[in-house]
């Protein structure tokens, strides 16, 4: 970054800029750069202004929740970095019907919780989810046969160009693990969103996200992961394939293919992004080598990666599975 853009940043935001933060710090893998600048955003009036702010600059701009389904270049993120830590929620009735709106940097298993706390039923899928209510919205998350589409009613979007916008469930055009926003939206960030919810026993509920819970525990391992790598594909299931063509435990450097669950892949020997991105193309070429295709990553690549990385990678997202 230029030192009159990050005197720009200064006065603008003064005490509040963080300057050449490492970006292990937030994410969930624990790997990456360092960013050249960041902020962090505590409401959704916070990421609203913050973000205006920096496009008025003209400046690179991205935004993180809970650091989740991305990896992080090793060689940082140049620009600038707005933490969403917009976390604020509430719940609304309208005759007999609810609604859970929440600000987009709330955790959205803190979120189904609240709801299952005031006994209302439809989230409970989610609280045991990780990730933030934009990345849900954003990447139409979900587990043990939901997704974020079935309960979503609209989000606030704001738009570079359009200002702010709200989109209800068919502007979004939901797809599996997809969304409107992340097929064509670049300059966008959700704000706000708001789902669905119906009077329910609240002792089932307990008793549901406990066995999804048990569930989760038993199947997917814990520790430094971006959570599941790849979609699976239709009547497939991305891990057993990957289990097939012979890579559950494969280390490189510090990272590993979780010998629990080869569909994550764990950094808990210090690896390195390039480490990382390595067991993700050697995945991609065995099974492409034993089935004869690609698996669609489900993580994204972020940062200041070469020109082949991202080509390769565009490759694998553009890949027709079973094609």
């Amino acid at each position: 970054m230029r030192d009159s853009d990050l005197k720009q940043l200064q006065e603008k935001f003064g005490e509040r800029l963080q300057e050449n933060v490492q970006m292990k710090h937030y994410t969930t893998i624990q790997t990456g750069g360092y960013a050249d600048a960041l902020l962090i955003a505590q409401d959704a009036k916070e990421l609203e202004t913050f973000t205006t702010s920096v496009w008025k600059l003209d400046l690179p701009l991205l935004v993180l929740g809970s650091g989740s389904n991305i990896l992080v270049s090793d060689k940082g993120i140049r620009g600038v970095v707005i933490i969403n830590h917009a976390h604020n929620m509430a719940i609304h009735s309208y005759q007999d019907k609810f609604r859970v709106n929440a600000e987009s940097g709330a955790l959205i298993s803190k979120v189904a919780r609240q709801a299952i706390n005031r006994h209302l039923a439809g989230l409970e899928w989610a609280a045991t989810l990780p990730g933030t209510v934009g990345g849900a919205v954003y990447g139409n998350a979900g587990c043990f046969g939901k997704e974020t589409a079935d309960s979503f009613i609209q989000a606030e979007i704001l738009h570079r160009k359009n200002g702010k916008m709200v989109y209800g469930k068919d502007a979004m055009a939901f797809a599996y693990r997809s969304s409107v926003l992340k097929r064509e939206c670049t300059d966008c960030v959700i704000l706000t969103a708001s789902f669905s919810a119906q009077p329910g026993d609240y002792d089932q509920m307990v008793a549901k996200v406990e066995d999804y819970k048990e569930r989760r525990q038993r199947t997917q391992p814990s520790g430094p992961s971006m959570g599941s790598i790849f979609r699976n594909p239709p009547d497939e299931k991305a891990g057993q394939l990957i289990e097939a063509a012979g890579l559950k435990g494969k280390q490189i450097g510090g990272a590993e293919i979780s010998d629990q669950h080869a569909n994550f892949i764990m950094n808990n020997n210090g690896g390195s992004a390039q480490d990382i991105w390595a067991l993700i193309e050697t995945i991609e070429n065995a099974v492409h080598q034993k089935f004869g295709y690609y698996l669609h990553p489900e993580m994204q690549l972020i940062g200041e990666w070469d020109a082949a990385i991202y080509e390769t990678f565009g490759k694998f997202e553009a890949s027709q599975e079973k094609a």
